[in-house]
């Protein structure tokens, strides 16, 4: 057994588990604001990594410009969908809802075909050194920037959430609507910062898998492969949405790690995450710190 060559898998692992985090805690911003439930996440991917592509090639803007132009964008993006699309769905059932989120990633993902094309297009170089040596293992610069940005995120959704108006306003939603609404909350404003908030940071997550990997259409499977860990960690907990993207992604690497070394089956990498849900939901239905509902008859 190569013992670096699996440290190598598992800081991989942890890093790329951390932006699974990321992109899992927008799955659970909206759920816990809205009850629902975005099987469009893995667009707001493509969709900002896109834009900020578009905005360094066309425009010729340095990335840090660009960077934020897309951040920008994304905010009035996401407000837009929730007013436009899904605010007037409102005390409709669970089931119109995500079948007006599936359709929406299904028009995105045509869309951004249609205006860019099937193929992946890298980004501008950006990083002067490619890779650095981190404690005798060799990391791609991009990926220390993405674990840099996953944590400021995590550390900005503990701030939002705990100090900020607009944090507590969003958990006294999630907790009991017409409570919050009786206090002078406005609920549809909340829906409409939850939704723009997931896009925002779903964009992060894409323009720096982008930045590693190109950009094209395959972006948006992001959205799937983070399923298992809102799933792992329970899909009301913004603690287990990041620990269930950590495990995610060290468990994807070391699938990777048995497959070349012994099983050779080919597709572990990717159906390794899914065997860790059915298992999961097979011990605890709710996750592992999700909330377990009762209901009494």
């Amino acid at each position: 057994m190569d013992w670096t060559l699996l440290l190598q898998l598992t800081l991989n692992g942890l890093i790329v588990g951390a932006l699974y985090g990321v992109v899992a805690m927008s799955f659970v911003l909206i759920y816990k604001a809205s009850q629902v439930v975005n099987f469009a996440q893995g667009e707001f991917l493509l969709v900002g990594a896109w834009v900020c592509w578009w905005l360094l090639t066309e425009w010729q803007l340095p990335f840090w410009a660009g960077f934020l132009v897309t951040l920008a964008f994304m905010t009035l993006f996401g407000m837009i969908l929730q007013v436009v699309v899904l605010r007037p769905l409102i005390g409709e059932p669970v089931i119109s809802v995500i079948m007006a989120t599936i359709g929406l990633g299904i028009f995105f993902q045509a869309l951004m075909k249609w205006i860019f094309g099937v193929f992946a297009k890298p980004f501008p170089p950006i990083f002067s050194t490619e890779r650095v040596n981190l404690l005798g293992l060799e990391v791609q610069t991009a990926y220390l920037m993405s674990l840099g940005i996953s944590v400021l995120i995590m550390a900005g959704f503990a701030w939002f959430f705990t100090a900020s108006k607009h944090g507590l306003a969003m958990r006294a939603t999630a907790f009991d609507q017409q409570v919050a609404q009786s206090l002078g909350i406005s609920v549809p404003k909340v829906f409409a910062m939850s939704w723009a908030i997931s896009a925002v940071v779903s964009a992060v997550a894409g323009v720096v898998v982008g930045v590693v990997n190109g950009v094209s259409s395959a972006l948006s499977f992001y959205g799937i492969k983070v399923f298992p860990a809102v799933i792992l960690g329970g899909l009301d907990s913004v603690i287990g949405a990041v620990l269930g993207g950590l495990i995610v992604g060290v468990l994807e690497n070391w699938a990777q790690y048995l497959d070349a070394g012994w099983l050779n089956w080919g597709n572990m990498v990717t159906i390794a995450p899914f065997y860790a849900l059915i298992v999961i939901l097979l011990i605890k239905p709710y996750g592992l710190f999700g909330t377990k509902n009762i209901e009494r008859v």
